[in-house]
């Protein structure tokens, strides 16, 4: 790897393209050429994962607004497919609507580091884009592995979160690398649609912060389409802020911090396999990721703690990101609010953990249901959940070595007698380096699953195979990535919201 250090110039340096951080970006995406077998691999397993999540969301509202925003939009032949239509669409509005449908239950893959990220929301706008170029599945591997491999890049070295930045600005700039991996476009027309991408692309963590909106689902899909108009005006000839990254009015000097900012980036040689996509994990549960070892944690420990009205508090021992994030560290009276939103539950470790203590298991639907949030039995255990940052688990969570980082925690439950029980768990059971990591069998059971009542089992096979054979499938076979429903059902359930513009 070579280390990038990147800082802040003055406009009066005229820092050459060549030592921006975006043309070093834009570079490494357009010099992927072959792939790692592992990484390939890894890649067919997250589009069967983005399918997995998008088919079990497609009847839910943020979903089918912008699947109804979409087909407003429907293109001229190639086009790009929807999930639960058959309407070809323009490929920026195909991005946004699926990339709603991966997003909506939270219940992808994630990457943790300085920052935070779920490197699947660059499968939509990659795949859209494939689809209406005639691009092959070859084709799509190579702009997905260039894609993680620069969100993750970004998401080691540059942290977000902590200006209050939401986390879509790498995506951004990852999906523009690598839509232009995918089109075998040149490094310069990369740098453009990167910084124009990134520029339009900061926005704040509000998004996630307090009552959570439905906007959370649309954040990744609003910086999948903004990459791919801004690579389409960069293909026109172009130009776009620069230097977006280390310019004095840039993002690094107004943005994150400040004209002192100083940032190393770890990027690969040309040579070197891209294996970033390697480093990063999915979910096994519908919620934020620094709560799937927790959900894990409460199954252990729903054995030993007997019945839960003997429980007298819960405190979560875990890292300053979950504490501050989904934990009481937050000050959002939101996270202990019974009729809170899903998405401002699913950010709130006090209510997993208590339902998963209570329930033994967590489902993307059941346990969110506003009943099941209102019982009486489950708001006093919630109220008695709280956290406490750990400065070990802090430093576990950020360690160098993947094989040794912590997202999990430890939980102290002291009962009504004074007796006190404890656990940790340091992993999800489905990580990499947890109990049961997923492997191909996983992805296409967690398919099966969520795909049940909703995808026939014949279409399940065609789906899982097209979807196995990704390297080989040539360009109109893409179409075999979208399970077939029925769209006559997700029609019917379209023309009951109301209209807007389109």
């Amino acid at each position: 790897m070579i280390e990038h250090h990147v800082r802040v110039h003055r406009s009066a340096d005229r820092l050459p393209r060549e030592d921006q951080l975006a043309w070093k970006l834009a570079a490494v995406a357009t010099g992927t050429r072959e792939l790692d077998a592992d990484s390939v691999t890894m890649a067919a397993n997250r589009v069967i994962d983005n399918a997995s999540v998008a088919v079990a969301s497609l009847s839910r509202r943020p979903v089918a607004v912008a699947r109804t925003q979409a087909t407003a939009h429907r293109a001229t032949l190639p086009g790009a497919s929807v999930f639960g239509t058959r309407t070809r669409v323009s490929p920026e509005w195909a991005a946004w609507a699926n990339g709603t449908a991966v997003r909506e239950l939270d219940f992808h893959d994630t990457y943790l580091a300085a920052d935070y990220s779920h490197p699947g929301d660059n499968i939509p706008p990659l795949l859209a884009v494939a689809q209406h170029t005639g691009r092959t599945g070859a084709d799509l591997l190579r702009g997905l592995v260039a894609a993680y491999e620069i969100h993750v890049a970004l998401v080691k070295a540059i942290c977000l979160h902590a200006h209050c930045i939401d986390h879509v600005a790498h995506l951004s700039a990852a999906t523009a690398c690598g839509l232009g991996a995918l089109l075998r476009l040149p490094t310069e027309t990369v740098y453009q649609a990167v910084q124009q991408a990134v520029h339009t692309t900061t926005a704040t963590r509000q998004s996630r912060k307090g009552e959570i909106s439905s906007w959370k689902a649309y954040a990744p899909a609003f910086a999948g389409k903004t990459a791919i108009e801004a690579l389409d005006r960069a293909m026109r000839g172009e130009t776009s802020p620069s230097p977006i990254y280390e310019g004095e009015d840039g993002f690094l000097a107004w943005m994150l911090d400040g004209p002192d900012a100083d940032y190393t980036v770890l990027l690969p040689e040309d040579a070197e396999p891209r294996r970033a996509i390697l480093d990063t994990y999915t979910k096994e549960h519908s919620a934020e990721y620094q709560a799937q070892a927790i959900i894990d944690l409460a199954r252990r420990l729903r054995e030993k703690t007997g019945p839960l009205e003997r429980v007298r508090s819960v405190v979560l021992h875990t890292s300053h990101h979950t504490h501050h994030v989904i934990g009481s560290g937050a000050n959002d009276p939101q996270k202990y609010d019974p009729t809170a939103s899903r998405e401002t539950l699913d950010h709130s470790v006090p209510y997993i953990f208590a339902v998963a203590l209570e329930d033994g298991t967590w489902h993307h639907e059941r346990s969110y249901d506003p009943d099941r949030a209102r019982r009486p039995e489950t708001v006093a255990l919630w109220r008695k959940v709280t956290t406490v940052e750990d400065p070990e688990w802090t430093r576990r969570y950020h360690h160098p070595d993947p094989d040794h980082r912590a997202f999990g925690g430890r939980a102290v439950i002291t009962l009504d007698d004074g007796s006190v029980i404890e656990d940790e768990l340091a992993v999800a059971d489905a990580h990499p380096a947890g109990a049961r990591p997923f492997d191909r069998s996983a992805y296409a059971g967690k398919f099966r699953t969520l795909a049940e009542g909703i995808v026939t089992p014949a279409d399940q096979d065609r789906f899982l195979s097209a979807a196995g054979h990704l390297a080989d499938l040539p360009a109109p076979a893409l179409d075999g990535l979208f399970p077939a429903v029925d769209t006559q059902a997700v029609a019917d359930l379209d023309a009951t919201l109301p209209k807007g513009l389109f």
